[in-house]
């Protein structure tokens, strides 16, 4: 029996109402009755350019839906990942639209979903409350939008944002300039094209057995994507048939083979954070230590920006994410069960890589391991991420004398003060930026290397935070410090001064201070005040887990079961 039926069947009052208030939408009987009900969870917005097609694509979701005998409803999401207009962070939200999606399918006579995101943190929370729900369920990506374009050079974006930011500061930017790449920077519909955040995750979620095979590598604007958002309304369909509902699909096995593609692709530090969330909504324990020992042995294969040369649209036009795995088999787990119907190992045949300088063959691969690494210390006892190819080779390991930023506030009035006394070899701190604290852990990693700097050439120095750092983004940056500063982490006992090491050979992160001195440091801390004493934001800061825990809401990452919503 289809779920949808306790709404719409019997005799009762209920039933009744139901089926007038489809009426009233002007469905008959024969158009629903008896159907799989789908929802089209669809987080377009007007202020989230990278979802901007997706009116469109939600259409031709139905369209796949009506011809395989199935009833689309299309559900409106919060779109909780345009982290350009969502302040403080869409960090701050992603648990909201995870909550959100979960409850939509709960609550309403819906049989199975097509969940359609893209930018950054929609991914994953479509995909949380997805796996808590637990109905049959298939992913929509956004894709990538076109390559950008500026004086013939092409354009990243993200990545060459942050690198002309830096030549404006130095002086070496004119406003004419500036003004040509603010219109040539982002030229479609689309997620970032470098591989930051939106593509590693979508690309997870292919990994994961969420999507149609080669979804994730579709550019935004090809006419492949509207096929493949049609396919996947016409699969749904008949996954409701199957009852194959995401706990048979999301099992250890493809968490590790996300967690394996992720450092092949050089894919961005945010999926540390929500591999470890989604995987703990799966029952699954996937910590950050998974993935320093995988990128220990795991080849970077992938010479996309920000680590490599190369843009999403080159990738899809190599042979894309499927491409990319045949090259990975040996290391994956082949045999498990897709959304296609098919093994993870059938939805590659006929795969294959056209260009080897874009996906790199593994004797040749862009670095022999290093995706990401984890390290630990007195100032990180419960662990911090950095992504060694993207930063300076002779900073990995390093000893300077820290400039500590309390706030981004903090940073923003001093970072290019003339009388800050700052070097090459100093090591910039930021901190009260993390899940508590930011609130919401915002993208304030990538801290701007200081003008007096710039002007002398220096384009990185050792950069340390309790925040994340935008997937585009690059430079020796360590990242998701926990436990933050905001509730007592050893980051809040750093001072001005204080040597600091980063040595990620040894996988260390430790400040040169006494114990005795730290303790009395301790013992004079004083917790700050709360953010927030109302609304979303109190619940937030009441419930928020920390960086190495996934970022989750604690009710929302304990297990247990939700009843089922009584339709009469």
């Amino acid at each position: 029996m289809l779920r949808s039926q306790r709404w719409y069947e019997g005799e009762g009052l209920r039933a009744f109402s139901h089926r007038t208030r489809t009426r009233q939408l002007g469905i008959g009987g024969p158009e629903h009755l008896g159907k799989p009900v789908i929802a089209v969870v669809n987080t377009w917005t007007d202020l989230n350019p990278c979802h901007s097609h997706l009116r469109e694509r939600a259409e031709a979701v139905k369209r796949g839906v009506w011809q395989a005998g199935g009833y689309p409803v299309e559900l409106p999401a919060g779109s909780m990942g345009g982290e350009t207009f969502q302040k403080p962070t869409a960090m701050l939200y992603r648990n909201l639209l995870a909550m959100e999606t979960e409850e939509l399918l709960r609550s309403y006579p819906v049989d199975g979903a097509v969940l359609m995101g893209g930018c950054d943190k929609t991914t994953p929370a479509l995909l949380m409350g997805a796996a808590s729900m637990d109905l049959p369920a298939i992913f929509v990506p956004a894709g990538p939008m076109l390559r950008g374009n500026w004086r013939g050079e092409v354009l990243g974006s993200g990545s060459d944002m942050w690198k002309y930011w830096d030549d404006r500061r130095a002086g070496l930017v004119d406003d004419r300039q500036w003004s040509e790449l603010e219109e040539g920077l982002a030229r479609s519909p689309g997620h970032c094209m470098t591989m930051g955040t939106a593509s590693t995750m979508t690309s997870v979620a292919e990994v994961l057995g969420m999507t149609l095979p080669g979804a994730a590598s579709i550019p935004a604007v090809d006419s492949g994507h509207e096929r493949m958002a049609a396919a996947s309304g016409l699969r749904i369909v008949e996954m409701v048939r199957e009852d194959l509902r995401p706990s048979l699909l999301l099992d250890e096995r493809a968490y590790r083979d996300a967690v394996t593609t992720v450092l092949a692709l050089g894919g961005s530090t945010n999926a540390v954070i929500h591999l470890v969330a989604m995987a703990n909504r799966s029952g699954v324990k996937i910590t950050a230590d998974d993935f320093d020992e995988a990128s220990r042995t795991v080849p970077v294969l992938a010479d996309l920006r920000p680590s490599g040369r190369f843009l999403m649209e080159d990738f899809y036009y190599a042979g894309g994410l499927r491409g990319l795995l045949t090259r990975l088999r040996d290391r994956l787990h082949l045999d498990r069960p897709t959304a296609s119907g098919r093994t993870f190992g059938e939805t590659l045949a006929g795969a294959e890589v056209y260009n080897d300088e874009v996906i790199r063959p593994l004797d040749n691969p862009l670095a022999a391991d290093g995706g990401l690494a984890v390290l630990r210390g007195n100032l990180a006892p419960d662990g911090a991420v950095i992504k060694p190819i993207a930063a300076r080779p002779e900073l990995l390991s390093h000893t300077g004398p820290a400039i500590v930023f309390d706030d981004y506030g903090d940073l923003q009035r001093r970072i290019d003060d003339e009388d800050l006394d700052v070097t090459a070899d100093s090591v910039l701190v930021l901190r009260g930026a993390g899940p508590l604290g930011g609130p919401g852990m915002p993208e304030h990693g990538m801290l701007p290397i200081p003008k007096k700097l710039l002007r002398e050439g220096v384009r990185d120095v050792v950069r340390i935070s309790d925040a994340r750092m935008s997937g585009t983004s690059y430079g020796t940056c360590v990242l998701h410090v926990a436990p933050e500063s905001h509730v007592g982490g050893p980051l809040a006992l750093l001072r001005t001064g204080d040597l600091v090491t980063v040595d990620v050979s040894k996988r260390l992160l430790h400040m040169h201070v006494e114990e005795s001195e730290l303790e009395r440091r301790r013992a004079a801390w004083t917790p700050p005040e709360p953010r927030y004493t109302r609304g979303y934001g109190a619940l937030f800061s009441q419930h928020i887990m920390q960086a190495d825990e996934g970022c989750d809401f604690d009710f929302l990452a304990r297990p247990g079961s939700t009843p089922e919503p009584d339709a009469t």
